[in-house]
């Protein structure tokens, strides 16, 4: 269900400069990068790229999805690590990506860390706003 303006506690504002080959910055300075594309698409790899920004934005929120469901569930996820990542590549109508989301919990055995990342990926805002655009692969 979406939420509406008024539902809102916060926002984050970017702006980005010649796209993929200038520089974003956070309207509060928090974040001011050059970005660049990687090699392999035509740049020479200097900077960051908005994939990268994206794994990170995306690693980071499925990690606090993660606590939340921890939490729930009565299960200690101290030590955990999600990583995330983001696939960019040609598709019938231009550009598409893919994501894989991996968690480490070594508190946890298999199955209780696999139906945790199960359950934070029905949660995490960055899952709920890609389901049904992109292929997403939980391991």
């Amino acid at each position: 269900m979406p939420i509406t303006q008024s539902d809102v506690l916060y926002t984050a504002v970017a702006t980005a400069e010649n796209g993929r080959d200038g520089r974003v910055a956070t309207d509060d300075g928090a974040l001011d990068v050059v970005v660049n594309p990687p090699e392999v698409m035509g740049g020479d790899g200097a900077g960051t790229n908005p994939e990268q920004l994206f794994a990170a934005g995306y690693s980071a929120c499925f990690q606090g999805a993660l606590g939340v469901v921890a939490r729930q569930e009565g299960v200690d996820v101290s030590g955990s690590t999600v990583t995330a990542k983001v696939g960019i590549g040609k598709n019938e109508d231009g550009f598409g990506i893919i994501m894989e989301i991996s968690a480490s919990i070594p508190n946890a055995d298999g199955a209780t860390a696999r139906a945790l990342v199960e359950k934070a990926h029905q949660v995490c805002p960055y899952s709920k706003a890609t389901r049904g655009n992109i292929t997403v692969t939980l391991a």
